[in-house]
């Protein structure tokens, strides 16, 4: 290995550590999702099933079990928190970015650690990176098989095709047919723009077929044996159903993963539009030179990103971590953008369009340096922190553009852009996790729990969030109660409720001895004993 390849490699690792793994214990599992994918790996560790999940110990299968497995492995290697929860995606994001320098620098080799870390900067792959959640490992393997499909069909060589069955195969596991079905209208729109079918019926390899069959299939059909259920809870009710209807109340615009893949492309939203722009101007005035000069990767990456955010804007369901997997083409398609830009000098982009890039950059550096104040207040403040933080994102936002606009110009744009991403990871890590924690998460409220506790009770919840009963579920690693779906436990047991809620807790519980412990006041909840039934 040369100097190069070890500086590359190094520096990777010290951005994926940064990017993905630092700050992955400092605040508590967020959301309903988060602690219920946590905790249903626990319990299929806990029960050494590695078929069917569960939840609350009855069968819940809702997604497939890549992400179960890879968390399963991770507590039995550290233990069962919040850190090993969330360490599957930090992985598999690690995982894509390694897949993504070692693609170009195989096909397209000088700028391979520039895509590997604008791909690793970009705002949606560092978020997902930090959730316990299948929506990174369904990104990690889909393109790992995308990049894979296309190094296949630029070289030919048949192990590429049998690693983009492989990969296919994990993306199936990892959420389902959504990855095939995206994979497929992929490439068949790639050989109906090339004028040629036999792309597709090339890429239908019977032992690539086989390898995917192998690889997927097995938990499949396990899991419909154990749980005959399984089809129609999984395929009829959280595919088509999601898909087709607003089953779960996640309706959105029709134009909703527009803005959502504009922030996710953050900080390079703007030379990915840049880029875009070219590609389509040069598809439609040469469509049969782009494909026969070897370069229609920008071609392909392009209908990568554009597949998944068309196809989901058409579900009625829709939820932000649906089009993760296309990010990675965006940022490839900067990559690129860069490598056609730095070989022809006179191509330099115009000022205007570096500025706003440079703004784009820089500004997330003021909410990020403001978070405290946006999660108590839900706002930015416009005093002393509010212009100290507008002053940052200046200087970043006129040293960017001045540093691009210089002897080196393009040739920094990695560096000086990866600047305000460390600030804005470090900000958000070191300002906002302890507020995240105390206002989002069950896990203060689960500690302030357990320190009221002489002896291990049952708890139950009324009138509260689903992310509080899902969150102190696993923080407790116990079923939660739920008072308004007539779950009043008969045995003594904690109750906790919104402030104010004593006179309903009265009125449901009867004659029952019912004594006020206590508040977590960053929630605004109260806690009560409630006295075992005398029934």
């Amino acid at each position: 290995m040369n100097q190069r390849a070890r500086t590359d490699w190094l520096l990777l690792v010290g951005f994926c550590l940064f990017l993905f793994f630092y700050g992955l214990g400092q605040f508590g599992l967020l959301g309903a999702d988060e602690p219920r994918y946590a905790q249903v790996a626990r319990e299929m560790l806990e029960r050494h099933d590695w078929i069917t999940p569960t939840l609350g110990g009855h069968a819940w299968l809702e997604k497939p079990v890549l992400y179960y497995w890879q968390a399963m492995l991770a507590y039995r290697l550290f233990g069962v928190s919040d850190l090993a929860a969330r360490l599957p995606s930090a992985v598999d994001a690690s995982l894509l970015v390694v897949g993504v320098y070692l693609f170009l620098r195989w096909l397209r080799p000088g700028f391979h650690l520039d895509g590997a870390l604008m791909t690793a900067s970009a705002a949606g792959v560092v978020g997902f990176a930090h959730a316990a959640a299948p929506d990174m490992p369904l990104a990690a393997m889909f393109t790992l098989a995308m990049l894979a499909w296309y190094a296949w069909w630029e070289t030919s060589q048949k192990a590429f095709l049998a690693g983009f069955y492989v990969f296919l195969a994990l993306a199936t596991l990892a959420k389902g047919p959504v990855a095939p079905v995206l994979a497929g209208a992929i490439v068949f729109l790639f050989a109906m723009a090339a004028r040629n079918s036999r792309i597709v019926l090339r890429t239908l390899w019977i032992p690539g077929m086989l390898l995917f069959a192998l690889a997927a299939l097995p938990w499949y059909i396990a899991v419909q044996v154990r749980n005959p259920e399984f089809f129609s809870v999984f395929i009829l009710e959280h595919n088509l159903a999601r898909f087709g209807t607003d089953l779960y109340h996640h309706r959105q615009p029709f134009w909703f993963y527009l803005p959502v893949a504009a922030v996710g492309l953050v900080p390079w939203i703007v030379f990915v539009l840049a880029a875009a722009g070219e590609i389509v101007r040069a598809w439609w005035s040469e469509r049969k030179a782009l494909f026969d000069s070897g370069d229609a990767l920008n071609f392909f990456l392009l209908l990568w990103l554009i597949v998944p955010v068309l196809f989901f804007s058409f579900s009625q369901s829709k939820l932000p971590g649906y089009i993760v997997p296309a990010l990675p083409a965006g940022t490839l398609l900067v990559s690129e953008y860069l490598r056609r830009h730095l070989e022809n000098e006179e191509q330099r982009p115009p000022l205007w369009w570096i500025g706003l890039h440079a703004v784009v950059a820089s500004a997330p550096v003021i909410p990020a340096l403001l978070v405290q104040y946006l999660l108590l207040q839900h706002r930015l403040p416009w005093g002393t922190g509010g212009v100290i933080a507008s002053g940052v994102a200046l200087v970043l936002a006129g040293g960017t553009t001045l540093t691009l606009r210089g002897k080196l110009g393009l040739r920094m744009l990695r560096f000086v852009t990866l600047i305000p991403v460390v600030v804005v990871v470090g900000a958000l890590m070191r300002l906002g996790a302890p507020q995240c924690d105390a206002i989002l998460s069950a896990r203060p409220l689960a500690k302030q729990l357990a320190q009221m506790e002489t002896k291990p009770l049952p708890v139950a919840v009324f009138g509260t969030r689903r992310e509080t009963e899902y969150g102190l579920a696993f923080y407790r690693n116990q079923p939660i109660s739920r008072y308004e779906s007539q779950q009043i436990p008969s045995d003594e047991h904690l109750l906790v409720s919104p402030e104010g809620a004593g006179d309903a807790i009265a009125k449901l519980v009867g004659n029952r001895r019912v004594s006020y412990l206590g508040q977590y006041a960053p929630q605004k909840l109260d806690y009560y004993w409630v006295a075992k039934s005398s029934d």
